[in-house]
């Protein structure tokens, strides 16, 4: 099912005050583990062409990404996903795998799957045979969540974006990352078909931005063209 996705960069002074009126009426994600949120790991794949990177840097309404996430640098859940974008609806299949077959993935080997393309590792060996999908760039960020029942809605904090090319490192406590210049706070709105009248009010700050953000792209575009 695809869901809305709209995505907002502003100031962290202006992500602290808009979580501080979120956090006053609805409720935390039951996920998180403390009342800071929680750290989000990623490490992202693109094929021999970073078609993927192409796609968004051109601003294609459909694309795909394909990353392996975990959370609080603990391999505990380690999350194998391909998300997909069409213009600002987002849809994403996830499965959970095991520490060898993360290796395996990273190291460019297959991984057992169904055969079927519900299944991401399905659709990962598949890329990575045709098109030589590999990992390419490690994001990492921390995470403050809100969710609502009425129309599926989750709202999330990030903040503390950096990125790191070493891939090889991804889940170690001593990775050394590295900041972008500029937008290194995004707000992310994702709801089915109804947004209640009331949370759009919350959220109002004259200081934000719509923007067709990526977190994947501003952390590729750090090790290219002399950045």
């Amino acid at each position: 099912m695809y869901r809305v996705e709209d995505k907002y960069v502003c100031s962290s002074i202006d992500l602290f005050l808009l979580q501080a009126k979120i956090g006053t009426i609805l409720k935390s994600d039951s996920n998180q583990n403390s009342e800071d949120g929680y750290s989000v790991i990623s490490v992202y794949f693109d094929d021999l062409y970073d078609t993927h990177l192409c796609d968004t840097i051109d601003g294609n309404s459909v694309r795909e990404k394909y990353r392996i996430r975990i959370y609080n640098n603990s391999f505990d859940v380690i999350k194998l996903e391909v998300k997909y974008k069409r213009y600002n609806r987002v849809a994403k299949k996830s499965k959970t795998i095991t520490f060898e077959q993360m290796q395996s993935l990273l190291m460019g080997r297959q991984i057992p799957d169904s055969a079927s393309m519900d299944d991401p590792a399905t659709l990962f060996n598949i890329a990575m045979e045709k098109r030589g999908l590999r990992p390419k760039v490690i994001v990492a960020y921390e995470r403050k969540a809100y969710v609502f029942g009425p129309g599926n809605v989750r709202i999330t904090f990030d903040r503390n974006i950096r990125s790191s090319d070493c891939v090889g490192t991804f889940g170690k406590a001593d990775i050394i990352y590295d900041v972008p210049r500029e937008y290194n706070s995004v707000l992310e709105v994702k709801y089915d078909e109804f947004f209640p009248n009331f949370i759009a009010g919350l959220l109002e700050l004259g200081n934000m931005q719509q923007l067709p953000y990526s977190k994947y792209r501003l952390c590729r575009e750090m090790y290219m063209g002399g950045e």
